[in-house]
């Protein structure tokens, strides 16, 4: 499939990074201490964001390659990390994380404690835990008219209309045969807008299909699958939990304009908080402030009649007031605009607008990649600050540089910086810096080598490291042999 790329296309420099001394560092904002609401300390403002490795087993388990990821980014020292998007309900879903039941805490405890020992205790630990709805492969267009297609009334009548002389009252079987003969044209006036969808797409559940029960019944089942799955990540031993509100997922669909429920759970923006904030409260129940609480929500949809900056400020106070310990801003990576699948794969979230406006290239428009949605945040960081509340607002994308990272801090933009791609391609950049080391560090070129490598569902590295030292001593390899699946030690 291919993924937007904006009209201009200008090829932007990286930042100079800037290699500070050690004692400016240790003066700085960013290497300076941070105290959550639940008491928990983070020893400096940085923090690796969840990323997807694919590299759990097929059963949703923590496996050796996922304990030597967190390892290497642990070694790095950085202020948290949060581990990768984990499903709350036990639910199949490939090699993806899972903390669905209490089978899964044995693993997550083994992953706590490598991190503690790799870190030497010097980095915190959270987990994102995550729901997500179905979503289909594009089908073969013969199997989706055999198989997938629910047949209606309506069918018929229409396709009497285009084909008046095939008998259309008998067999099922004959009625599929023609659907599958029609052209594009023709099924536009056949098929509905979420059956052509289905066809062209794959076919995807949303929050609003109230129609289906399962969907009816989200917002009674979710706040105790996620008040569990928080419960099991404070018996694992991590240090806090992420709630993932953002992007593509349940409950950044709840939170969305485009969220139509009229049960109470969607429509204005009373109701599309409401759920998230009952997820919340029964995850607070049930931990207490034994492990922190925050959340990761979008700053800014980028898709036609989504949700924008006035909407995500306001959620954003009303988490604060109900207590989170932090607040994680991102932006778009949305299935509203993503690109059409090849038939047999699923559609991919960050191919569209939203998707690039959330991880940017350096071969971009004028405004470029590089803090490209700070703004967005800091004005949403304002509004929560305006009512008087002081949770720490987490920046993440495009920040490069130091000069950067501590300019956003002392301008009161946010609070701890992230960086996902830059701390994949060197997880040790925050420690070099730290240690007067900057001109060490390995920097990323924001080419989305590694997002191609996750749009495909293969073991996501770095094209900087991967094909560095693969005959190294129990370097890990991936499945082809092709390449390392960890960045190489920082000698120090």
């Amino acid at each position: 499939m291919s993924s937007y790329k904006p009209a201009e296309r200008v090829r932007h420099r990286l930042p100079v990074l800037g290699t500070p001394s050690i004692e400016e560092a240790l003066a700085s904002r960013m290497f300076s201490p941070l105290r959550l609401a639940s008491g928990l300390e983070l020893a400096e403002r940085t923090w690796v964001p969840a990323m997807v490795p694919w590299r759990a087993t097929a059963a949703g388990m923590v496996s050796a390659d996922v304990l030597a990821w967190y390892r290497r980014f642990a070694e790095g020292q950085p202020g948290a990390i949060v581990v990768e998007a984990t499903g709350v309900r036990d639910v199949a879903s490939g090699p993806l994380l899972r903390i669905g039941d209490d089978r899964f805490v044995p693993g997550l405890r083994e992953l706590c404690r490598v991190v503690k020992e790799a870190s030497g205790g010097r980095t915190r630990l959270f987990i994102q835990l995550i729901d997500f709805l179905r979503i289909r492969r594009r089908p073969e267009p013969a199997r989706y008219f055999e198989r997938f297609l629910h047949l209606r009334p309506e069918h018929r009548v229409a396709l009497a209309r285009l084909r008046p002389g095939v008998d259309l009252e008998g067999s099922d079987a004959v009625v599929r045969h023609e659907l599958a003969r029609l052209d594009r044209h023709e099924l536009e006036t056949v098929l509905d807008r979420r059956e052509l969808e289905a066809l062209e797409f794959g076919e995807r559940e949303r929050v609003w299909d109230t129609e289906d029960p399962a969907i009816r019944e989200l917002p009674r089942i979710l706040p105790a699958a996620f008040a569990a799955a928080a419960r099991r990540a404070c018996d694992a031993g991590f240090d806090g939990v992420e709630l993932h509100y953002a992007h593509a997922y349940t409950m950044a669909s709840f939170l969305s304009r485009r969220n139509v429920r009229t049960d109470g759970y969607g429509g204005d923006r009373e109701g599309r908080v409401r759920l998230p904030l009952e997820v919340f409260a029964a995850v607070r129940a049930a931990v207490g402030t034994q492990i922190a609480v925050g959340c990761r929500f979008l700053c800014d949809e980028i898709i036609d009649g989504g949700g924008s900056v006035a909407d995500a400020s306001d959620f954003a106070t009303r988490f604060a007031r109900a207590g989170m310990d932090f607040l994680s801003l991102s932006t778009g990576g949305k299935f509203e605009d993503a690109a059409q699948p090849r038939i047999g794969e699923a559609a991919y979230p960050y191919t569209g607008r939203s998707g690039w406006e959330c991880m940017p290239t350096a071969l971009s428009d004028e405004r470029g990649p590089f803090g490209r949605n700070i703004e967005k945040q800091a004005a949403i960081r304002r509004s929560v600050r305006e009512a008087g509340l002081e949770t720490p607002v987490v920046l993440c994308g495009g920040i490069a540089s130091f000069e950067q990272a501590e300019a956003y801090l002392k301008d009161g933009k946010g609070d701890v910086i992230a960086a996902a791609r830059q701390s994949l391609a060197d997880p040790d950049w925050f420690r070099k810096l730290r240690l007067g080391r900057g001109d060490e560090v390995r920097r990323c070129k924001y080419t989305n080598y590694c997002e191609a490598l996750d749009q495909r569902h293969r073991q996501v590295t770095c094209q900087l490291w991967d094909r560095v030292t693969l005959d190294e001593p129990g370097a890990p390899l991936s499945e082809d042999g092709r390449r390392r699946l960890i960045a190489p030690r920082w000698e120090t």
